[in-house]
């Protein structure tokens, strides 16, 4: 039976490019005009980066990562028509909070953008006596309610899964501590109402494949399908010029997402471009979102690069999950249900 993906509209106006004659490894290719969005794109911000997209109407929104010349990051927003050529608005996102006053963050970066029935969520990296998870909702991208924060310090790549499981808002986040963590695992947690977080559950942490053995993180919302949630993360391995961030792929069981069904000893993907192995951090490639039409099982993955640029590759449903579990490699630490 041929994989399908479940509970995602129809996308028909997806960003799209035809794999190439020749496809090494995995069933994955870059955009050959890559990178999407250049340096400098908006005055005052010198680079955008590590941002998330979505189908919003008959166009896209997006959620982007602006690093100010002063080197402090903010959210700002972004329109499209196609999901490649984006136009920004000039100030960066204001949030508000639930009695509709000023709730803005010092900093925020890294954002991802998941919509739970009929209301859209971002999550990012923020302030909280160190680096923790932002979360804020908006139902029309104009008014954004920040809520309050979700986890104590110190975590990082946050992401919402695209629906309820067994009646609870379900999110991965990677636990970390005050530095720039040599270390890191995933791990998934439960709420009912955004507010109170439990069932805190590991779910895979970094491996003895070179690409992945400092530490790992989540990336792009999990897609849904016939053989479990689809994840496509970040592995990040040290190297004597410093860190190396690469794509991975996994699926992870439907109904208990702690678990998981298969995980890909390769890479997916990892710097080889030069938009990827040059800029202003070297050798970065990191996975924040995904637009996928569930009628033709196309997929268009955006990532980071080099902390310096927005880059889009392709992929196709079957291919990759395919892939994947002819490559998987699971460990018991994967495997178990996450509770100890």
């Amino acid at each position: 039976m041929s994989v399908k993906m479940l509970n995602c509209p129809a996308v028909p106006n997806i960003p799209w490019q035809e794999k190439p004659a020749v496809l090494k490894d995995a069933p994955i290719w870059r955009y050959d005009k890559n990178p999407i969005i250049d340096r400098n794109p908006i005055e005052n911000v010198a680079r955008i980066f590590n941002s998330a997209v979505m189908p919003y109407g008959d166009k896209f929104v997006g959620v982007f990562r602006g690093e100010g010349r002063n080197g402090v990051s903010f959210i700002y927003l972004g329109w499209s028509e196609d999901a490649i050529h984006w136009e920004f608005e000039k100030e960066k996102v204001n949030f508000v909070n639930e009695k509709g006053e000023p709730f803005q963050p010092n900093y925020a970066y890294d954002p991802r953008l998941v919509k739970v029935e009929d209301t859209y969520y971002i999550m990012w990296c923020v302030d909280f006596y160190g680096a923790a998870i932002g979360l804020a909702k908006t139902t029309d991208f104009k008014t954004f309610v920040r809520l309050e924060n979700p986890f104590l310090p110190f975590n990082r790549n946050a992401v919402l899964f695209p629906r309820k499981i067994n009646g609870n808002f379900v999110m991965l986040s990677r636990p970390s501590d005050s530095g720039h963590t040599p270390f890191g695992d995933i791990f998934v947690s439960e709420s009912p109402d955004l507010t109170y977080w439990g069932k805190h559950r590991h779910v895979m942490g970094r491996s003895s494949e070179w690409w992945e053995s400092l530490k790992i993180g989540g990336g792009a919302a999990p897609i849904e399908t016939t053989e479990g949630w689809l994840l496509f993360y970040h592995g990040v391995s040290g190297t004597c010029n410093g860190y190396v961030y690469s794509i991975g792929g996994a699926i992870l069981d439907i109904d208990n997402p702690s678990i998981v069904k298969y995980r890909c000893e390769n890479f997916i993907l990892t710097p080889e471009a030069e938009y990827e192995e040059r800029g202003f951090v070297p050798n970065v490639t990191f996975p924040c979102a995904t637009i996928h039409d569930p009628e033709t099982g196309r997929i268009a993955l955006y990532y980071g690069a080099a902390d310096s640029y927005v880059a889009l590759a392709f992929t196709e449903l079957e291919p990759i999950v395919d892939y994947i579990k002819a490559h998987s490699v699971t460990r018991h630490d994967d495997t178990e249900i996450g509770i100890r």
